[in-house]
């Protein structure tokens, strides 16, 4: 199978990622900036660290002390026997995953090597299993592409000939309850938790060297066509020289509440590190504390150009951390011009279209954007859009005694980008 099209920057730009995103443009960026466009100060900023995103695992409310240090990846000389590929054991990454799961007789890693080519299909990692590693065997990540596409907006049963169209998930199959989740669906269509390339519930979760790609992309039109590459709900997940490309929600950096085995306030924790992330609409989004660190963020305008989002945080009003970007790009294609505009991102009101947003209860988005360059495909003026859900208008503060995490006050926040 030949790679499918995607943007140009999709592969040119990737290897500028891994040089690092720094530049020696001096940043024009002072505290506290304006109410459309919030700066913090360098006292203000010192609060918003891996370390204090990393420090607190379970509950918000009386979070337990858990802090998490992100470990080093280096599995060049991995001898594993889960290997996929054309002439390897397996020859799906899902089957991989179920036989080396059912294998696995301790809470030991399990690291799955994928050699180069495009595997068109989902993967499902379940919350139960020993930690996971999914490896691309290639030299760059581009070589190894794990891919379908999938769209929000399809129904039950057209989902799941798409998923399941050779009865790769069967009862007994350690993903089979995901499956079922999204196969049992009453609903019209199957909404975005469904649309993900590749789930993974799994704690301790590893991606590396490789691509996932929703190639749902630009065959729909500019609606609300959600179409996720990836889903994580686990804990302490890891992300490295990674390309996650879409349109709408590519990546869900999500906290699971799945059968209620997980709690809407608890905290997952991602790291993300010298990867690509390519969408136009919300492309980044969800409640897990998340580092994007030497991250390229590239807004397309090849299908939405009206609304076009990165970030789409939704933290618990308790919670004063959600996402952190920091040593990133953030670059938009030739679209942007004549007045259109990409925006750094909005909240996510998820929740409160009935009720508007409620201040100490609704969700009340925090990131953070730091040190990080930006082109002038996006909004100079007002970069941070108003709400999703709740259309709640965007209201910075730069008040001299400001609390950062006033709920009355949206949390999106900037300090020394060019």
């Amino acid at each position: 199978m030949s790679l499918p099209r995607y943007s140009a920057l999709a592969v040119l730009c990737f290897p500028l990622v891994l040089q690092g995103c720094t530049s020696s443009t001096t940043s024009h960026q002072q505290a506290p900036g304006s109410q459309t466009r919030p700066i913090l100060s360098q006292s203000e900023a010192q609060k918003f660290t891996q370390q204090h995103y990393f420090a607190r695992g379970g509950m918000i409310a009386g979070a337990q002390n858990d802090p998490w240090t992100p470990e080093s990846l280096d599995f060049k000389n991995i001898d594993t026997p889960w290997i996929v590929g054309k002439n390897a054991p397996y020859q799906t990454v899902q089957q991989a995953v179920n036989a080396a799961i059912k294998a696995a007789k301790s809470h030991q890693r399990i690291v799955i090597k994928i050699l180069p080519g495009v595997y068109e299909g989902t993967v499902y990692i379940p919350m139960d299993a020993p930690p996971v590693t999914l490896l691309g065997g290639g030299e760059k990540p581009e070589q190894v592409t794990i891919q379908l596409a999938l769209d929000s907006m399809i129904s039950p049963e057209v989902w799941r000939k798409k998923v399941n169209p050779n009865a790769q998930y069967q009862p007994g199959d350690p993903a089979w309850e995901m499956y079922q989740t999204c196969a049992t669906k009453t609903a019209a269509a199957v909404a975005t938790t469904c649309a993900a390339v590749l789930w993974s519930q799994n704690h301790g979760f590893q991606l590396m060297n490789l691509s996932v790609v929703n190639s749902l992309l630009d065959t729909v039109d500019d609606g609300p066509h959600q179409g996720v590459a990836l889903r994580t709900d686990g804990d302490k997940v890891q992300i490295e020289n990674v390309r996650l490309i879409g349109r709408q929600d590519t990546f869900f950096v999500n906290t699971s509440d799945t059968k209620n085995r997980y709690v809407t306030d608890r905290i997952s924790r991602v790291l993300v590190k010298d990867s690509y992330i390519e969408g136009d609409v919300d492309y980044v989004f969800g409640r897990a504390n998340a580092v994007f660190d030497n991250v390229h963020f590239h807004t397309v305008s090849s299908r939405q150009k009206n609304e076009a989002f990165v970030l789409a945080p939704n933290t618990l009003p308790d919670n004063p951390y959600g996402f952190l970007v920091k040593n990133s790009r953030f670059t938009t294609d030739a679209g942007f011009k004549d007045g259109y505009f990409a925006k750094l991102g909005r909240a996510w009101d998820q929740g409160a279209k009935a009720t508007g947003y409620v201040a100490g209860k609704t969700s009340n988005s925090q990131a953070v954007i730091m040190n990080s360059t930006i082109d002038g495909g996006y909004d100079s003026l007002s970069p941070w859009g108003s709400a999703a859900t709740t259309a709640r208008p965007f209201n910075g503060n730069i008040a001299p005694d400001r609390n950062l995490n006033d709920v009355n006050f949206n949390r999106l926040w900037e300090f020394n980008n060019r």
